[in-house]
């Protein structure tokens, strides 16, 4: 059955959303078509207005609405610490652990030569200028678990050590409430590399 072309072109947009295959495509497409027109529009709006209003910090480069961001502006912060991440989604979770008090710097993405991401392609130089306005005296690494996060975590540990800084990295291990028999043999080497006193 060929479908109207609008609603071909909405699934078409759909499937080049990440996550999104042709069925999850034309599932929301028909949902889309189905729902009362003020719905849609709000939903018009709000990726408007994403776009419109939401931005980068230029501090931090964290997603934000005004600049800088909160976390920046927020005088009661250690600007002493600075915890590193990929992407600005990860900023929510290391706050939701409610043990930082630091402030963040966000390089939206993580090295990658085979898909042609290099340092220059992330936001070290901005990191580099705010450790130069000094009292930055620790930067907590807290990119990704995976081969790229750790490539960029060695790349940034190479770099800053020199300045005289304090460069930590996460831990990473096993998950709490979780099994040893389900952890796999880089997850319990990362839990014994990153063991510490009691």
């Amino acid at each position: 059955m060929a479908l109207p072309p609008p609603l071909q072109n909405l699934i078409d947009q759909f499937k080049r959303l990440p996550g999104v295959g042709a069925k999850s495509a034309q599932r929301l497409a028909f949902h889309v078509l189905k729902t009362p027109r003020d719905e849609a529009e709000r939903l018009c709006d709000a990726i408007r207005d994403v776009k419109d209003r939401v931005t980068y910090c230029s501090a931090c480069s964290n997603i934000t609405d005004v600049d800088p961001c909160t976390f920046c502006a927020d005088q009661s912060r250690d600007r002493r610490v600075i915890c590193v991440v990929e992407e600005p989604q990860n900023v929510n979770v290391v706050e939701k652990s409610g043990g930082f008090r630091g402030v963040y710097h966000v390089l939206l993405g993580a090295l990658s030569p085979l898909q042609g991401v290099g340092p220059d392609d992330l936001k070290i130089k901005g990191l580099l200028a705010r450790i130069e306005t000094g009292g930055v005296e620790e930067i907590i690494l807290a990119t990704n678990p995976t081969v790229e996060g750790e490539a960029t975590a060695i790349y940034l540990a190479r770099l800053l050590k020199p300045l005289g800084l304090r460069v930590t990295r996460i831990a990473t291990g096993i998950p709490v409430g979780s099994d040893l028999e389900y952890a796999d043999e880089l997850t319990m080497g990362k839990a014994m590399e990153g063991r510490r006193e009691v």
